[in-house]
């Protein structure tokens, strides 16, 4: 009940603040999304990126499903790679690679 307190006794009359200020803060809050949402989500995109870009064959990944195998082949064409889990070979998008795993 405080908080909305100044606001109701404020009027209708009063000018909640300049132009500049309200820019100033919009500004502020846009600077801090973009240092906190937009900067590190961008990085992590181009990481990402740059891991499918180096896929090769015989490199054992993991699957943002969860599934482990290891590259049994690549298809840039359809984007595509063959997993060979054990004596399966399954075929996935190629984004939907999480990561390398060390061997």
């Amino acid at each position: 009940m405080n908080f909305y307190l100044p606001i109701l006794m404020a009027g209708p009359g009063q000018d909640g603040g300049s132009a500049i200020v309200q820019l100033g803060f919009f500004a502020l809050i846009f600077v801090m999304m973009y240092l906190l949402l937009i900067r590190p989500q961008r990085k992590k995109q181009k990481e990402h990126d740059q891991l499918l870009s180096e896929l090769k064959k015989g490199d054992k990944v993991v699957t943002t499903s969860g599934m482990f195998g290891i590259i049994f082949a690549i298809d840039e064409e359809r984007n595509m790679v063959v997993l060979k889990m054990g004596e399966v070979k399954l075929e996935f998008l190629k984004s939907s690679i999480a990561a390398r795993v060390d061997k």
